[in-house]
């Protein structure tokens, strides 16, 4: 059977980060497997937009977009035309996975599948986990009575990533069915990548022993944890430098840069801005260990693409899929204090065959169990099961069956 799905997320901005890229590879996957897929989605750049055609198919990294202009309410990112597209596109679907919460998109277009009888699924993104929950808990709280709570126990399955994620999100009482599907990441990294690359464009980083983070620059990653613990390592150490890479999300590097500065260590900080293609792959390629000491992460996509190349990683256990990581050797599992990072980090950089170790385990952890071969059998599955109506583990009741079964015309 071809499946026909259609994928609604609030932005596709690359400052997004992991939800981004996520999607992206979703559909890529599912296309490769003979389905058609699309997303929609707005032109939002967080306080700008994106330079995008609208209402027109664009090729991003291989997935068919469409992307619609937003009206006067940004943070909510209402959208009429989105709106009209959606009630157009969403009879013609065989199900419908929507992206976040609290934001007009999925709202949207979680009313038009009850409407016209098509199933859909939520993936929240870590939005549920309590950390982010109780964040502007008054303005969430009234959207839940308003809608999102009709929207969730709506829905034929809320999509969580790991089995730490739906245990968390169900702590607040909320009614749903649940479906635990991991992601899968792209796995481009192949040994070749030239680690020179990075030292040519910062060379302040030319001798040194790096240490990488990557991901968007706010405050769930726990990046004063990390600019703490770099303090106590860069007084132990003179030859290590932290490499920060990702987008700055309302100029949230300050903060990190005066944390540094009263650490004695911003010197030894560089701070790489979004780190795409080869200048990713040469800085993984450089780069002596990964440290995510995130308060919040409902999956961690950074994490899988660092042990993809061969990196040992330190995360906190906040990171939901910490439990495979240590479970694998993989690397150093600590709670989101700064001590206990610096001592992970100065363990690995004191014990380089070690760190070799975790990061060939790490290597076959990313190819064994977070790529789309593994992680696409899973999602299709899922949608299988969501078209037919079956229940499945984790549903309260069965799966709503669509009112009518139709060949799916080509997307458009």
């Amino acid at each position: 059977m071809v499946m026909r799905v259609l994928h609604i997320i609030p932005s596709l901005a690359a400052r997004d980060g992991g939800p981004t890229k996520a999607v992206v590879e979703m559909c890529r996957e599912l296309v490769r497997r003979g389905h058609q897929a699309a997303i929609y989605t707005t032109n939002l750049d967080g306080a700008g937009e994106l330079d995008v055609p609208l209402e027109v198919p664009v090729n991003v990294m291989g997935a068919q977009v469409r992307y619609f202009s937003v009206g006067a309410s940004k943070y909510y990112k209402i959208s009429s035309r989105l709106a009209a597209a959606l009630r157009s596109e969403i009879p013609n679907c065989s199900v419908v996975h929507i992206h976040s919460l609290y934001q007009f998109p999925s709202t949207i277009a979680a009313h038009y599948c009850r409407r016209f009888r098509v199933p859909y699924l939520i993936q929240p993104h870590g939005v549920l986990d309590p950390f982010m929950y109780r964040h502007h808990r008054l303005r969430k709280w009234l959207y839940e009575i308003l809608i999102e709570r009709r929207n969730l126990k709506g829905a034929a399955a809320v999509h969580f990533t790991t089995r730490d994620e739906m245990a968390l999100a169900r702590s607040h009482g909320l009614i749903f069915r649940s479906a635990v599907v991991p992601l899968g990441v792209g796995l481009e990294q192949d040994g070749t990548a030239d680690g020179a690359l990075l030292r040519r464009a910062f060379p302040e980083t030319f001798g040194k022993r790096l240490i990488l983070f990557f991901g968007r620059l706010n405050f769930k990653k726990g990046l004063d944890i990390l600019a703490h613990a770099f303090g106590e390592v860069g007084r132990r150490c003179d030859d290590v430098h932290l490499v920060i890479g990702g987008p700055d999300n309302d100029g949230y590097s300050r903060e990190v840069k005066d944390w540094l500065r009263g650490e004695g260590v911003l010197a030894k900080t560089t701070f790489a801005g979004m780190l795409l293609g080869e200048l990713k792959a040469a800085t993984l390629a450089a780069a002596d260990l990964f440290v995510l000491p995130s308060y919040t992460e409902n999956f961690g996509i950074a994490v899988v693409e660092a042990m993809a190349a061969g990196l040992p990683v330190v995360i906190s256990n906040k990171v939901n899929i910490w439990r495979e990581v240590e479970e694998a050797g993989a690397g150093l599992v600590v709670n989101p204090e700064a001590h206990e990072v610096a001592g992970a980090i100065l363990k690995l950089l004191e014990e380089p065959t070690l760190g070799k170790k975790m990061g060939e385990r790490g290597r076959r952890l990313a190819r064994e169990s977070f790529s789309w071969d593994a992680a696409g059998d899973q999602l299709v599955a899922l949608y299988t099961r969501i078209i037919s109506g079956q229940p499945h583990a984790g549903a309260a009741a069965p799966f709503p069956a669509p009112a009518r079964q139709q060949p799916p015309r080509q997307m458009p």
